[in-house]
């Protein structure tokens, strides 16, 4: 082979690694953004039961004391994540504030009820827990009314389970896909050296002795890419984060060394057993047939 011909293999050579590890990053990255919103499904399904919210109007005529004790007996409960005090200056200021004006000083009077915002458990945010937890509240002598959108509650719950099973089968098409290019890329590689292969097969070299530089290649440019996507996920959840910092619950810590240790395991594996096929499809192959 000339010194020509050399370079020009050289140069097809890197331009082969190098598309190998443009497309095994991306394919993790887009399989990384999936794996993070499958394992906080969990997380976000909480957190938006529990900001379903339950509304508690008292009496009209019921003492301050009766209603910090009131307050402290729903906190004490079971399905009560948390409860805020409204007053009922309070309700009238947030509706002069919606409407752009001072109904106060036109009735002459403030027709509004004090209440008590109740944001319930997760494990209670759905019709069946809420409408038994109504009847519960109602028998308090200082509750008039529990008011509760009953239609967005059903809604958010049959969301949820539509939402997760998509998530889930989408995850498992990605990953066959993913499998599927990522093989592709692989044996395209290994395909530019399959005189290679076939040539150290004829010099007497077992078929485990030809495999091993090709897989510890490939485990190389895997390690590369896993840390490519390292940096890409990073900056997203930076940039998520900081922006949208309502998706803090997605980012703690746990949960992204779960993230990154399956992308490592993903990548990792999908490029050895890639590798070791591709190889072996040589390996097989007759002389003649390597011409095709």
């Amino acid at each position: 082979m000339s010194k020509k011909e050399s370079r020009i293999a050289s140069r097809q050579l890197r331009s082969s690694y190098l598309t190998t590890i443009i497309s095994i990053s991306l394919v993790l990255f887009v399989i990384g953004l999936v794996g993070l919103l499958i394992l906080n499904a969990h997380k976000i399904s909480r957190h938006v039961k529990e900001n379903i919210g339950v509304t508690v109007f008292l009496n009209n005529d019921v003492k301050e004391v009766d209603m910090i004790k009131l307050q402290k007996s729903l906190d004490a409960s079971v399905f009560v994540k948390s409860t805020d005090f409204i007053s009922k200056e309070q309700a009238a200021q947030e509706l002069k504030d919606e409407l752009g004006e001072d109904f106060v000083n036109f009735l002459g009077y403030n027709p509004l009820l004090p209440s008590i915002e109740v944001k319930l458990k997760a494990e209670y945010a759905n019709a069946d827990s809420i409408a038994k937890i109504e009847e519960k509240l109602v028998k308090y002598s200082q509750i008039k009314e529990v008011s509760y959108q009953k239609s967005l509650i059903e809604a958010v719950n049959q969301n949820i389970k539509k939402i997760s099973l998509v998530l889930l089968v989408f995850c498992g098409l990605l990953f066959i896909i993913s499998l599927s290019l990522i093989n592709n890329t692989i044996r395209l590689s290994v395909y530019a050296r399959r005189f290679l292969i076939k040539t150290m097969e004829l010099v007497g070299a077992t078929r485990s002795f030809v495999r091993a530089p090709f897989i510890i290649k490939s485990l190389e440019h895997a390690l590369i890419s896993i840390l490519i996507t390292f940096v890409l996920l990073g900056g997203t959840i930076y940039l998520t984060d900081k922006h949208i910092p309502e998706l803090s619950i997605m980012y703690e810590l746990d949960t992204i060394a779960i993230l990154f240790a399956g992308i490592m395991a993903i990548g990792f594996f999908i490029v050895w057993i890639s590798n070791f096929f591709a190889v072996n499809r040589y390996l097989r192959m007759k002389g003649n047939d390597l011409y095709a």
